[in-house]
């Protein structure tokens, strides 16, 4: 799909989403990823799975050794993804609060996104915070993709109005 015409041009050290690919890719990253609710970081990894795809931010995947799974609970119901397979969803609890459908899951991803299988992701928004390299993330507008965009990724992104033709 070609780019919007509002494309950002990136700058030194900064990504664009039109440069990324469709289909998706999932690569291994150092980044330090950090996840915070009601006040407990409940996930903080160095080794993330970032999955990369047209027009939208970069979704980060953790893997659930680096994950307070105990804060996690089966949400019911799942999606589809052409590309990934079927997601399963998660409650996020700590304390007495509760966000749910804020994380995810691939258990049995297709064989091109295997890297996933078991890996936790989460929607920003409902987060105290989400940060990448200390840098705090902004939800991917929309609601529906869960991608975490950072001052290193440039945009238009995918999910806000206007969008859904991309």
């Amino acid at each position: 799909m070609p780019p919007p015409a509002d494309r950002v041009v990136p700058g030194p050290g900064q990504e664009s989403v039109w440069d990324y690919p469709r289909p998706p890719r999932c690569e291994l990253t150092t980044k330090h990823v950090v996840v915070v609710f009601n006040g407990v970081v409940v996930a903080d990894t160095r080794r993330p799975v970032r999955v990369l795809e047209t027009s939208h931010p970069p979704v980060y995947y953790l893997h659930p050794d680096d994950v307070k799974m105990d804060h996690l609970e089966p949400a019911g119901g799942g999606s589809f993804c052409e590309y990934k397979g079927v997601a399963e969803y998660y409650t996020l609890r700590v304390g007495g609060r509760a966000a749910g459908t804020v994380a995810w899951t691939y258990a049995d991803p297709s064989p091109a996104f295997r890297l996933l299988a078991h890996h936790i992701a989460f929607y920003a928004g409902p987060l105290d915070a989400a940060t990448v390299d200390g840098e705090k993330v902004t939800p991917q507008p929309g609601g529906f993709y869960g991608g975490w965009i950072t001052p290193d990724v440039v945009g238009p992104f995918k999910g806000g109005p206007g969008t859904r033709g991309w």
